[in-house]
């Protein structure tokens, strides 16, 4: 199976409620204080030919090491939060970015003219996952999972909740 298309399905225990994610938005404010979740997030490809809006609470922001991400990106992980599909919209006037498939119900969107990987979309989920870093306000989001942290490199350290995915 390939990244992001385990994310894409029902998980029992995965699914992150507004008050579980306001925790993970960094913000300098009192403990006491109540975090506000932004009710859209804008995004966009590097030249800006794709940009997008998202409304509701992200779901499981993470990292991907599977050989997927890494090869795409020329990095050791990618970086995904999803959003339901009925709540993305793409609103400039080249519309969706272009799709290709990675597996065979794994399907990435990228823009075409600067290569911008944008999102992963997998066959029969309600979910898109979009790369966090092509959010506005992406920096915002603290990665609560790694998947295939198994394949990560060795050198890769990273201090993350445990891996929602696997239960050793």
């Amino acid at each position: 199976m390939s990244c992001c298309a385990e994310h894409q399905r029902d998980r029992v225990g995965v699914r992150h409620t507004a008050a579980k994610f306001a925790s993970r938005i960094k913000e300098p404010s009192p403990v006491t204080e109540s975090i506000s979740v932004p009710a859209l997030w804008q995004g966009r490809c590097q030249c800006g030919d794709h940009t997008y809006e998202a409304s509701g609470v992200p779901d499981d922001p993470h990292l991907c090491s599977c050989q997927h991400c890494t090869l795409l990106s020329g990095a050791p992980a990618m970086a995904w939060v999803g959003f339901r599909k009925s709540a993305l919209t793409w609103t400039s006037p080249a519309g969706e970015p272009s799709y290709f498939s990675t597996w065979p119900t794994l399907h990435r969107g990228s823009c075409q003219r600067c290569r911008t990987q944008l999102t992963s979309v997998a066959d029969g989920s309600d979910m898109i996952m979009v790369t966090i870093f092509s959010l506005a306000r992406g920096a915002e989001l603290t990665p609560v999972g790694h998947s295939y942290r198994d394949e990560a490199m060795p050198w890769m350290t990273i201090t993350l909740a445990p891996d929602p995915q696997r239960h050793t």
